[in-house]
C-alpha cells in the first residue's frame, strides 16, 4: 500500500525549520557527490506555462516530480503550481509514496531561499523582506519568521499582502522601495518584470531571487548582477534557465564569477568576503530539493493517518 500526502499533510509533516535542516543536508550531500539529479526537463505550454520533469537520487531512494507553472492561474481561482512527487525505493524500484508538488515546491522554494539568506547575508543583518505574497513567497516568509526573522512582505497585490500577513504574522511593508532595501531580500515574483535595476542593492545586502527559474524569465538587471557577487544554485541549471542565462549571454559573467551554494556549506568555498560585500543567489529549484523534503515528510508518515492506495 502506498502512503498519499496531500497538500495540508505535506506541511503538517514538514515544519519550516525542519525543511531548512533537510535542503542544506541535501545540498552538501549533492555538492559532495553523495546526491545525484539528471537535468530538469522543460515541456513548454508558452504562452500559458510550462511543464517540468525533476527527478533525483540519493539516501537510498529515487524521486521524480511531475509539475507545472502557469503563472497565469491564480486570476482563474487555479493554484500557479501543481503535480505529484514520487519517491521510489532505490535498492529495489518499489513506490514508497506519493505526495502533493506544490506543497513539496512550497516548502523547499522557502527553505532554499532562507538558507541562502542566512548563509550568505551578513551576520549582523536587522531586516528582512519578501518581494511576493503567492504561495512560495508565503513559504519564504514563514520560513524567515521560523528562523526568528521579522519580516515585512510586499506584493503589487494589496488585498492578498494584508492577508497573507496577517495569517503568518508578518508586517506589511510601507511601499516596494522599502521591502527592497532589507538587509536579507528574498524576490518570488514570476519574474516578468526587473526588480533590481543597476545599482539597486547596497553594500552588504543580500538577495535570494527565487522567480526566475525558466526561459525568459529575471528579477535583476544584468548589469547589477555583474556588479555583485553571485552564487546559484547548481551552476549547469542556473547557466541554461535561471538569471545567469542573461548576464552570460551578454558576456557580462563567466563560470569563475559564479559559486554554488552548496560547495559553501560543504567548506569547499568561499561564501561572503565581508561586510560590504553585496551578494545574490540564483535559485532555480532542485530535485535534490525536493527529495529531502519527501524524505522529510516519511519521517511522519505513520502519525499522519495517511491514504492509502494499492497499484
Amino acid at each position: 500500500m502506498i502512503p498519499f500526502f496531500n497538500g495540508s499533510q505535506v506541511r503538517e509533516a514538514v515544519s519550516p525549520e525542519r525543511a531548512l535542516e533537510a535542503v542544506r543536508e541535501a545540498f552538501i550531500a549533492y555538492a559532495r557527490g553523495e546526491w545525484t539529479m539528471p537535468p530538469k526537463v522543460y515541456v513548454p505550454a508558452y504562452p500559458e506555462g510550462d511543464f517540468r520533469a525533476m527527478p533525483a537520487l540519493g539516501a537510498g531512494h529515487a524521486l521524480l516530480k511531475w509539475v507545472t507553472s502557469f503563472p497565469g492561474n491564480p486570476a482563474q481561482g487555479l493554484p500557479t503550481v501543481t503535480g505529484l512527487v514520487l519517491l521510489s525505493d532505490a535498492t529495489n524500484g518499489m513506490p514508497k509514496a506519493v505526495l502533493d508538488a506544490g506543497a513539496v515546491t512550497a516548502l523547499r522554494t522557502g527553505a532554499a531561499a532562507v538558507l541562502a539568506a542566512e548563509t550568505l547575508g551578513r551576520a549582523d543583518a536587522e531586516t528582512a523582506a519578501v518581494i511576493g505574497a503567492g504561495v512560495n513567497g508565503e513559504a519564504a516568509a514563514r520560513t524567515l519568521i521560523a528562523r526568528g526573522h521579522r519580516v515585512q512582505l510586499w506584493d503589487i497585490d494589496r488585498v492578498r499582502t494584508e492577508s497573507v500577513a496577517e495569517r503568518i504574522g508578518a508586517e506589511v511593508a510601507p511601499g516596494r522601495d522599502e521591502a527592497l532595501a532589507a538587509d536579507l531580500l528574498v524576490t518570488v515574483t514570476p519574474g516578468r518584470n526587473i526588480l533590481l535595476e543597476e545599482g539597486s542593492l547596497r553594500p552588504g545586502q543580500h538577495a535570494s531571487l527565487m522567480g526566475a527559474d525558466g526561459p525568459g524569465k529575471a528579477e535583476i538587471a544584468v548589469e547589477e548582477l555583474a556588479r555583485v557577487r553571485v552564487f546559484c544554485d547548481d551552476w549547469e541549471q542556473a547557466s541554461h534557465n535561471g538569471e545567469l542565462v542573461h548576464a552570460l549571454e551578454a558576456g557580462r559573467l563567466a563560470r569563475e564569477d559564479v559559486t554554488e551554494l552548496g560547495s559553501v556549506l560543504a567548506g569547499d568555498a568561499e561564501g561572503r568576503r565581508g561586510d560590504e560585500e553585496a551578494t545574490v543567489f540564483d535559485s532555480t529549484g532542485l530535485a535534490i530539493q525536493d527529495l529531502a523534503i519527501a524524505l522529510a515528510a516519511m519521517e511522519q508518515a505513520d502519525a499522519l493517518g495517511l491514504r492509502t492506495f494499492e497499484l
